[in-house]
């Protein structure tokens, strides 16, 4: 991937570099590999985030529950607060409940799968496919374009 154009002294540290023997395809592999991980990371995060709004949204309809009842309308409000306050979104599960299953049974795997692939093929070292996009990518001796912070101009 790389070319003269890129020879400025410069260059990914040490954990960023290829080590020996490990072809381009490995790279590239590793590379789609950490990136469906991300994208785990991203939808679990949103999952996080489902969890965080129904349990706000919950408690949300708690609180209306005793607003109807001051106002006046505890017929309404026994019928919300049996049928849906505290209600599981799934069955038999709350929003707790999916995350941990999530983290356990899903995640938790992709992660470690992942790690082992790294640790098996390139010794553990991480986004090489994306240190070797930046040195394509980037402009040797342009502020802002430096291989690594050490390599920042004073």
């Amino acid at each position: 991937m790389n070319d003269e154009r890129h020879d400025d002294g410069q260059g990914p540290d040490d954990a960023h570099v290829v080590p020996e023997g490990v072809s381009e395809a490995t790279v590239e592999a590793l590379g789609t590999l950490s990136a469906a991980v991300e994208v785990l990371e991203h939808a679990r995060g949103l999952l996080y985030g489902f969890h965080r709004l129904t349990g706000t949204a919950d408690l949300n309809l708690g609180e209306a529950v005793e607003q109807l009842r001051k106002a006046g309308h505890t017929e309404l409000a026994e019928r919300i607060d049996t049928e849906l306050v505290g209600r599981n979104v799934i069955d038999g599960r709350w929003t707790f409940q999916i995350v941990e299953d999530y983290d356990d049974n899903y995640y938790a795997l992709a992660k470690e799968l992942e790690k082992t692939a790294r640790d098996q093929l390139v010794g553990g070292k991480r986004h090489l496919y994306e240190a070797s996009m930046k040195e394509d990518r980037r402009t040797p001796g342009r502020r802002r374009h430096e291989a690594k912070p050490a390599d920042l101009p004073d």
